[in-house]
């Protein structure tokens, strides 16, 4: 396979996979396009790469840098914006699984609070608050393994990933 063949299927690929992660796949696309860049692109750059307006190139540069995925560089006589992707692939999945955490678990776990105190003692309130606990505590356990896996190096994940497919 030729190396553009082989850029645009990664690209293609990294972008279907971005809706597992809770963004859209244009945003995965253009973080694909600046991984496998030797260099700090333009937004006309990444336009012109994957045909995509400016709007759309914007809000999703955006979105990448609210995520920590991508940053802006400076180049010295340049007026234009360049943009570079984080390339660090453990800083990459501690960034995103922190923002899918503030976006689904912590609001869920919200909800869960709120509604966890029912001020009714009839069999089916009883029932709906222990499936509530329930989920509730699976909830905090999971939130607390992603803090201590955000908060933890690569080395230790690695690790213990190992341990746990053997």
């Amino acid at each position: 396979m030729k190396l553009e063949e082989s850029k645009d299927k990664f690209i293609q690929s990294w972008g279907a996979l971005g809706s597992s992660w809770g963004i859209n796949r244009t945003m995965a696309q253009i973080h694909a396009l600046l991984l496998i860049s030797p260099e700090a692109l333009s937004a006309e750059d990444i336009m012109e790469a994957l045909q995509i307006s400016r709007g759309n190139a914007n809000m999703n540069i955006r979105a990448l840098i609210d995520w920590g995925l991508v940053y802006k560089e400076l180049k010295a006589g340049e007026r234009r914006e360049f943009f570079v992707a984080e390339k660090d692939m453990w800083t990459v999945v501690r960034n995103i699984i922190t923002q899918r955490k503030k976006k689904e678990l912590e609001p869920m776990l919200k909800v869960l609070e709120e509604i966890s105190n029912v001020d009714d003692n009839s069999p089916e309130a009883e029932e709906f608050v222990q499936v509530i606990r329930e989920i509730k505590l699976f909830s905090n356990k999971a939130n607390s393994t992603l803090d201590s896996l955000v908060k933890s190096d690569s080395n230790w994940f690695v690790g213990t990933f190992m341990k746990m497919i053997k």
